[in-house]
């Protein structure tokens, strides 16, 4: 039989699907395209914004027409906040939230053999065990996800996420690290800590373990060269951890800090608990720390009662501290949440119109920052050939600056010592150093 998968939203959702993916393959399956026919398509859902609830549903509907008489198993955030609903959806065969993917073979099995429809959601808000869905052999070679953690505590007045994946959850280090040494042994360069809150990763655990004690010991680990780390609080660098971050010779230069708005009032707004002076000054740490650091974030417009000023005060602040990119999001209202049942929402119109001014100021931003390491040498990951492209290689210095460059030879998954010799729309063409 084959199965195909359809994946929305975050690092730990394609961590999961990749999860999976290896349970059918196990069982016998035949791993296929999402555009291709199928018996099985599982989809992985997100549910951060009503876009995410949208698609998931158009994705039901294709893959229905590609073969009417396949299984249709639902999974993840979306499933999880409204299991009622997408259970109603036409041709949906199983519905599971964020917790028991590891099974959904067992449930695909279920469903083929009692020819009925499973629902299998529980209240994650209850739960406080990490789900043990590892991987053991990842389809890629170069960089790898690495699922540490799950849930948050934190319940910002626009977010459902702790909803949809209960509260902290922290992988046991022991499992991290056995995963970490799996990586390498496949021939993994690099790996991507990856959490719905990163930052928070041991709270729930015995012992003196957090995220700065994880990453030390994955720096240990022979094979792996470079270490990546997802979205990051701003209030987790402080001066102790940004000492002792700066001393691990494998973390890359490149953080996600997520600031979600320049507004001290819309910060408060959203239950966020820094302020836009703290951001800057963790900004300010990492850039004095780390040499050619590459600092990206989130921005959300139109948020609830957010008025010209208020924005104006979010362009001024991303103009004043330079970002290398920022991704914008207009804001949408999710049933269940505080900012959902806030007055003044924002018309549609002027979210688009701020949306496009932020969007404008991070392409230059982002243009700057490239330009800054024009004809310097910097190492480059290559991961993979471009398609199309004769003899021309794709991959990312440890800033994270996509780079295009030309070799006869395969140079895939090697960490090459790179020339950047132009910048191009949002990439530098580079010249390997022979």
């Amino acid at each position: 039989m084959k199965v195909a998968f359809l994946t929305l939203g975050c690092r730990v959702n394609q961590y999961e699907t990749e999860a999976m993916t290896e349970k059918f393959i196990k069982s016998g399956y035949e791993i296929t395209l999402p555009t291709e026919y199928a018996d099985v398509y599982v989809i992985n859902t997100c549910t951060v914004t009503n876009v995410g609830d949208r698609k998931s549903r158009q994705m039901i509907s294709k893959v229905k027409k590609i073969n009417n008489d396949a299984i249709i198993a639902v999974v993840g955030c979306y499933s999880q906040v409204a299991p009622e609903e997408v259970s109603k959806i036409e041709g949906v065969d199983v519905v599971l939230g964020t917790k028991n993917k590891g099974d959904v073979v067992q449930y695909v099995q279920r469903v083929i053999e009692d020819k009925k429809q499973v629902v299998e959601v529980n209240d994650v808000l209850q739960n406080k065990v990490f789900e043990k869905l590892n991987i053991e052999d990842y389809q890629d070679k170069t960089r790898a996800f690495l699922k540490i953690q799950d849930g948050c505590n934190k319940f910002c007045s626009y977010c459902l996420i702790p909803y949809a994946r209960g509260g902290v959850c922290s992988k046991e280090p022991e499992t991290v690290l056995e995963e970490v040494e799996k990586l390498a042994h496949h021939g993994f360069k690099e790996i991507i800590l990856s959490g719905i809150h990163t930052a928070s990763y041991g709270v729930d655990l015995e012992g003196e373990w957090n995220l700065i004690r994880l990453i030390e010991e994955i720096n240990k680990v022979n094979g792996i060269e470079r270490i990546r780390i997802g979205s990051l609080d701003p209030t987790f660098f402080t001066a102790e951890v940004i000492s002792k971050l700066c001393k691990i010779e494998k973390l890359c230069p490149h953080f996600h800090l997520s600031l979600q708005s320049g507004s001290d009032k819309t910060l408060e707004r959203m239950n966020r608990k820094y302020t836009s002076l703290q951001y800057k000054t963790s900004t300010e740490k990492l850039r004095k720390y780390f040499k050619d650091v590459s600092i990206t974030t989130d921005i959300i417009v139109g948020f609830p009662f957010e008025t010209e000023e208020e924005f104006n005060e979010t362009f001024s602040f991303l103009k004043e501290i330079k970002l290398t990119k920022t991704h914008i999001f207009k804001y949408s209202p999710r049933t269940g949440t505080k900012a959902a049942e806030m007055e003044n929402q924002v018309d549609g119109n002027i979210k688009e119109a701020r949306s496009k001014v932020l969007i404008e100021l991070s392409d230059k931003n982002e243009k700057e920052f490239m330009n800054r390491f024009v004809n310097k040498k910097l190492t480059v990951l290559f991961e993979q050939k471009v398609k199309g492209k004769e003899n021309i290689y794709e991959g990312y210095t440890a800033n994270y600056i996509k780079v295009l460059a030309n070799s006869k030879d395969d140079i895939t998954s090697k960490i090459i010592n790179t020339k950047l010799i132009k910048v191009e729309e949002d990439y530098i063409l580079g010249e390997i150093d022979e």
